[in-house]
């Protein structure tokens, strides 16, 4: 008996989602679990997995078609099935893996997975297929035509991660990917020349998540009245505190501490006080929220994503920072679900990371506020009439003027700005 292979119920917030990659062809043999598709949608990549073992018979979803939820992108035939594909199931097969081509091997017969050369060092494999690669990784490899036979897998399994793909291309002698010309057109348009030689282009098609970061960037601009305010932080004393104290929180809470949590806290004490900042608008109502969700702007391999700490005013110092860095692996290995990015009231944004030293943080509709981190500078300040060198933090606040007043967003700021100056008053609330 068949079993088919759906696409899975898709959140309320994503309408559909785009077959980018697959990573079994018709006529291998899957596993339970293993996964079969990479959909990409609006804010992740979902990985779709065998729903049981058996035989790849069909694949009715080709790579770049939209599918909606519950849609059948492939059938799979009981284990031990004698199957031949038929050719017009090629074309949803992904590209050839170059490995193969490389080698100047012909295509393999359907029940028979690629064997690679004997002295190639393959990771470890789900089933004796591919090797195992994290969406991040796969893109890279996709994107820069690489033999993933090649590349050394760190995580379980040899399961390969960006970083592995990262630290393989640092330790090659040869940069230059090796194209294989017969899979290339498949995976990227190569560079088109204008009219002068010399002055290549290349165009590629925007994913969508850079497209969905367009929209709403843009939508920010169009639909509220923004506005910045800046102000610089001095942060002698959380350093101070930091450098006191890094490593007996490291060895209790198995997380270092880092200077992110200290901003969250700070931001959350301002929310308190100003409610308006963490409101939104909803048609001709104000929304003001009973909650503290901040969203984190991280910058991941397939652009900026904004995951969310909940009930951050009920989190402690290293629950903030344990999330934030929980965030931050997902977001590189692409394993960030979309309930983790969806909602928030605030967000937080750190383009000091970066060495950005002044900016301008664009609203993360429908929210009213955003902070902006910059870089940390050794500056000359005056105190107490006199000229000191201290480490200095330009810091930005955009909000929706049209809820939010000028001397409300510019008293938030300085209350951030008081927190981060006088760690103490976080504690002692005042």
């Amino acid at each position: 008996m068949s079993t088919e292979v759906r696409v899975p119920q898709l959140p309320e917030s994503v309408a559909d989602a785009t077959v980018i990659a697959w990573h079994k062809q018709a006529g291998d043999s899957v596993a339970q679990g293993q996964t079969l598709v990479d959909l990409e949608t609006d804010k992740v990549v979902l990985e779709v997995p065998a729903p049981a073992d058996g035989i790849l018979s069909e694949v009715q979803a080709k790579v770049g078609e939209v599918v909606t939820a519950e849609v059948v992108l492939a059938v799979l035939l009981p284990a031990g099935t004698a199957q031949i594909a038929a050719p017009v199931q090629q074309t949803h097969k992904a590209a050839p893996q170059p490995m193969q081509m490389a080698a100047g091997m012909a295509p393999p017969a359907p029940t028979q997975p690629p064997t690679p050369a004997a002295s190639a060092p393959r990771p470890a494999q789900a089933g004796g297929g591919e090797p195992l690669l994290a969406p991040a990784a796969r893109r890279l490899v996709k994107e820069l035509d690489l033999d993933p036979s090649q590349i050394p897998g760190s995580g379980r399994d040899g399961r390969i991660h960006k970083g592995d793909v990262v630290a393989y291309l640092d330790g090659r002698e040869q940069t230059e990917p090796q194209l294989d010309p017969d899979a290339a057109p498949a995976v990227a348009a190569p560079p088109r020349l204008s009219g002068e030689a010399g002055r290549p282009e290349q165009r590629v098609p925007m994913t969508r998540l850079r497209a969905r970061v367009a929209e709403r960037l843009v939508q920010a601009q169009q639909t509220a009245a923004m506005l910045t305010t800046f102000n610089e932080v001095d942060l002698t004393a959380v350093m101070a505190l930091r450098n006191k104290y890094k490593d007996q929180f490291e060895k209790k809470h198995g997380v270092r501490l880092g200077f992110m949590g200290f901003f969250v806290k700070a931001v959350v004490e301002a929310l308190k006080r100003f409610p308006a900042v963490n409101g939104s608008i909803d048609g001709n109502d104000i929304v003001y929220h009973g909650y503290y969700d901040i969203g984190v702007a991280v910058s991941s391999p397939r652009g900026l994503v904004v995951p969310i700490l909940r009930d951050v005013d009920q989190m402690s110092l290293a629950d903030i920072e344990k999330t934030i860095g929980e965030f931050g692996k997902k977001a590189k290995e692409g394993t960030l679900t979309v309930e983790e990015m969806t909602g928030g009231t605030f967000t937080i944004t750190n383009g000091g990371v970066f060495g950005s030293l002044m900016s301008t943080p664009i609203l993360n509709p429908p929210q009213s506020g955003i902070l902006g981190m910059h870089a940390t500078r050794d500056r000359p300040v005056a105190e107490n009439g006199q000229v000191v060198i201290r480490p200095m933090m330009y810091v930005a606040h955009s909000y929706d003027h049209r809820i939010i007043d000028g001397r409300e967003a510019v008293t938030f700021l300085v209350v951030v700005k008081e927190c981060i100056e006088d760690p103490a008053r976080l504690i002692l609330n005042v």
